[in-house]
Formats: C-alpha cells, structure tokens, sequence
C-alpha cells in the first residue's frame, strides 16, 4: 500500500462519512443555493424600485370614483335616504355597504340563491340582479324593517318556534321570500309551498322546519 492509498484509508477509518454526499445534505444545499440566487434580485429590485407614497397612488381612480358618483333618494323601511352613489352599485351592495343594513345576505351575487331577498312595492326581489338607482321612488323593505326584537314579525316568530334555520345565513331571505308568499297565489300543500320557495336555498337543509312554519303562518291567517 503507497503512502497515497494509506491517507484514504486513515481517513475513511476516521471518519466513515468523509467523501460522501447524503440525499438530505445535497438537497438542504441545493435549495439554499437556490434561495440565494432567487433572494438577490429581490433585494436588488427593492433597493431599485422603493415603495409609492401614499399620497401619489393611482389618485385618478379615487377621483374618478369620486366625480363619478350620483345622487339617488332611497325609501328603505319607511325611511328616505339620500345617497351619492358609484351608478353600478347593485341594491344589495348599497343596502350592505352604504346604508348599512347587513341582515340582507349575499350569497351567490348572481341570483340563484336567495340569500339577498328583499321587498320593493311589496314584492320580493333579488337585489344583487338590479340596481340601486333604478329604485328611486320604490318602497324597500328589509328584514331590519320587517320586524325587531321584542316585536317579531309572525313569519320570524314562526321561524324560531319551528327551529327552520341552522347556520342562519340564508334565513333573512327565506323570511323575505315566506312572507312574500303569504301575498301570492299559493295553494294548501306542503309541495306548492315548496315550489314557491324553490328559489331560495338552504345548505343546511332545513327544508321541512322552513316549511313548517310558513304553513304554520298561512294557517293562522
């Protein structure tokens, strides 16, 4: 053995690792090499390009916003309202977002679930499919304005006592939608009623509490 195989030997002898690369070594390497590389022109980019003041970002679209707004008289609950509002504001967005009446719920936004119905001239209506400034002049009712606490609405009465709610978010406009029902042409049957009520959805499946009390209504009346 030459003095050169005895130094490899010596040192294997020592150190059983020495001139091997484990899996875990070489990818904990591999990905520091690569968060090095990825890591500097990030830096760079930040010490290039700092961040835009407040007061210099994008003010055309806050103007825009701004200049674009219009005028529009609202009676909600029996209560006239005006309002500066963007045109395309949707009644479900102003009733939520300007007036402040959260009890109607967006659901879908595109009117296949309910969650948002509310009564215009007494008829109910999806109000995430119209919008606000169509409604001047109109008679809005929410489920803030059907009834209170202490002074219940039958149709909400009738939903607690009947338990036809669970999670709750689509109930205000299952409400809506019952008491609308009461108006229309509606025969005796559980499955009339159903189909009646088939444009609001509960993902819960309360069904047959829902049912229960709007027929517990309909024969108190």
């Amino acid at each position: 053995m030459n003095s050169e195989e005895k130094r490899v030997h010596f040192d294997q002898t020592q150190n059983p690792l020495a001139g091997r690369v484990s899996r875990r070594s070489f990818l904990s390497s591999l990905g520091a090499a690569g968060l090095a590389a990825t890591a500097a022109p990030m830096v760079a980019a930040a010490q290039v390009e700092p961040p835009m003041p407040p007061e210099t970002m994008a003010p055309s679209a806050v103007n825009e916003a701004i200049e674009g707004a219009i005028p529009v008289s609202l009676r909600v609950n029996s209560q006239l309202l005006h309002l500066q509002i963007d045109p395309r504001t949707t009644l479900l967005d102003c009733l939520r977002e300007t007036i402040g009446l959260t009890g109607t719920k967006k659901g879908c936004d595109h009117g296949q679930c309910g969650a948002c119905t509310v009564h215009v001239n007494g008829r109910r209506i999806n109000s995430c499919l119209t919008l606000a400034a169509m409604h001047q002049g109109d008679e809005i009712t929410t489920i803030e304005g059907l009834g209170q606490p202490g002074d219940l609405h039958p149709m909400q009465a009738s939903f607690v006592k009947h338990d036809g709610y669970q999670c709750g978010y689509c109930t205000s406009g299952q409400i809506m939608s019952a008491v609308a029902l009461l108006k229309e042409k509606c025969g005796s049957s559980d499955a009339e009623v159903k189909e009646l009520m088939s444009g609001n959805i509960c993902r819960c499946g309360a069904y047959p509490n829902i049912v229960a009390a709007i027929q517990d209504v309909r024969q108190q009346a």
